[in-house]
């Protein structure tokens, strides 16, 4: 962690390990299922942070709350 910033993330990345019973779950997926879980999961993580930023700003229009979701999600907080 960063001396000046105790909440910064690590500097060295981590790897992460999935359980056996997950993999072999994803292994039986079919390509298309694939590609629906990640679709899915775009959508979820749009929506949760649609929310977090109605509720943090709402004096933020439609748009500039896209315009905030799609930075995010493109480049991260910064």
């Amino acid at each position: 962690m960063s001396a000046t910033n105790p909440l910064a993330p690590k500097t060295r990345p981590s790897i992460e390990l999935l359980d056996e019973a997950v993999v072999e779950v994803l292994r039986r997926k079919t390509p298309v299922e694939r590609v629906a879980m990640i679709f899915a999961a775009n959508r979820t993580m749009r929506l949760r942070l649609e929310g977090h930023l109605r509720t943090r700003h709402p004096e933020w229009d439609d748009q500039t709350v896209m315009q905030e979701i799609a930075r995010r999600m493109s480049r991260g907080t910064e």
